[in-house]
């Protein structure tokens, strides 16, 4: 049997899922994003876990792209579906209703940025370098890259990485908003898992409804949005979270949030 392609480790309420292709720089192939999809199917249905954090093995990457060598034989239709599977587990990540944080210890190019992009915080080390290179491979994006890339940076930085395929250290990431924090390399563990601690101990359903609440708005007019978060925010007054919340506020102590 082969050696599976991710390391899954909880602690307490978070969960580690690591991509262990280090000998590939933890590229991409059809079994690992096949793998991912079900590693964060599982971790959205367990009750015990609040929050995933990624990352990848090895001291080189988080993830260096997709696999060049499986894609180099595509065909055409191939190239398609092979484009679409990536991009159906990129958007189980996004789609989460748990927090996920990608810890980029490594390069992150192309497929790998792509997975970064798409989950829902980035903490990078301070000598990480992201890029989307795929136009020195005669490619384009397939992963989601050109789009959620735009979202985050913008038009013209989203034509500069994609058009040169030239990458950029975590400081320019950080400026134009594709990473949330630049750490150093030696504290990047502990500062991911700080946050994902903070964030197992937030309140589970609304992290679920703010996680909605961005996502539904990324994607429709600001009408819209303003509708749903509407509807988000009287439905949360239905919960045991909420009354607790409130009640911890009144008198001064610490709540105790259960999901419920």
């Amino acid at each position: 049997m082969s050696e599976s392609p991710l390391i899954l480790a909880d602690r307490g309420a978070v969960r580690v899922v690591t991509v262990n292709r280090p000998d590939k720089l933890n590229a991409l192939n059809a079994a690992t994003l096949d793998a991912l999809h079900a590693a964060f199917d599982a971790a959205a249905q367990d009750p015990a876990i609040r929050v995933v954090v990624l990352t990848g093995a090895g001291p080189k990457a988080f993830v260096a792209g997709a696999d060049i060598a499986e894609m180099s034989a595509l065909s055409a239709v191939e190239g398609r579906d092979f484009s679409l599977r990536g991009q159906r587990m990129m958007r189980r990540v996004e789609k989460m209703p748990k927090p996920v944080i990608a810890m980029v210890n490594g390069f992150a190019l192309g497929g790998g940025l792509e997975l970064a992009m798409c989950c829902h915080l980035r903490i990078a080390a301070d000598h990480v370098k992201v890029g989307q290179p795929e136009i020195n491979l005669g490619l384009i994006p397939g992963f989601g890259g050109s789009q959620r890339l735009l979202r985050l940076a913008g038009r013209a930085a989203t034509l500069e990485l994609c058009l040169t395929g030239a990458p950029i250290d975590a400081a320019r990431a950080l400026q134009l908003g594709i990473v949330n924090r630049v750490v150093p390399a030696a504290d990047l563990e502990a500062e991911t898992m700080k946050l994902a601690g903070q964030l197992a101990n937030a309140a589970p359903l609304a992290l679920r409804g703010m996680i909605d609440c961005v996502n539904v708005g990324a994607e429709c007019g600001i009408e819209e949005g303003l509708e749903y978060e509407s509807a988000q925010f009287g439905l949360i007054f239905s919960s045991q979270d909420m009354r607790e919340g409130t009640t911890a506020f009144l008198e001064k102590r610490k709540p105790e949030f259960k999901g419920i």
